[in-house]
């Protein structure tokens, strides 16, 4: 992790757009998946992340050579008008799916989604996720024997893959 100051550079636009658009060519480069970024305060201080992946696993090698590739180019870029630490990680088991592919990816998968206000008194769900349009998620709820639940993007805080690995199809696991 590194301190950084920056300053505002011309055209910077949106820092999170911007900050994928320089890290998408290297994560390629390096044989991983830019699986998100994030730029986000916490406290007094501001931190950009970087996910990445790859099939198998990512090892501290590859967090660190991604983060060494970024720091140069975010000097020469200076997308950031204020001071940030830079951390490059992998998504972790319990990972958040927060694009379209993501969902595509885990479809079949175990996953908690977390609504914002509760649904029948409940803002914690845990099932398979069975279907996933761009706009609802249809999760089936095992505790409940098949119970089906459709949550509406507008209305979902956080989709993440759980721990409970022995639903996980065969040819995924």
């Amino acid at each position: 992790m590194s301190q950084r100051g920056k300053k505002q550079g011309p055209g910077a636009g949106n820092t999170v757009a911007v900050c994928t658009r320089l890290a998408q060519p290297v994560a390629e480069e390096l044989g991983l998946q830019l699986w998100d970024v994030r730029f986000v305060k916490e406290g007094a201080d501001w931190y950009l992340r970087f996910f990445i992946d790859r099939e198998g696993g990512v090892t501290i090698d590859d967090c660190e050579e991604m983060s060494r590739r970024m720091d140069k180019l975010l000097d020469e870029a200076d997308p950031i008008a204020c001071s940030y630490c830079l951390e490059v990680s992998s998504p972790g088991v319990e990972r958040e799916l927060s694009r379209p592919e993501h969902f595509e990816q885990f479809l079949g998968w175990p996953v908690k989604v977390r609504t914002i206000r509760p649904v029948d008194g409940v803002r914690e769900f845990v099932g398979l996720l069975e279907r996933w349009d761009g706009e609802t998620a249809s999760l089936e709820i095992e505790e409940e024997d098949g119970c089906r639940h459709v949550f509406s993007r507008k209305d979902v805080a956080s989709v993440h893959l759980t721990e409970e690995w022995e639903d996980v199809p065969e040819e995924d696991a």
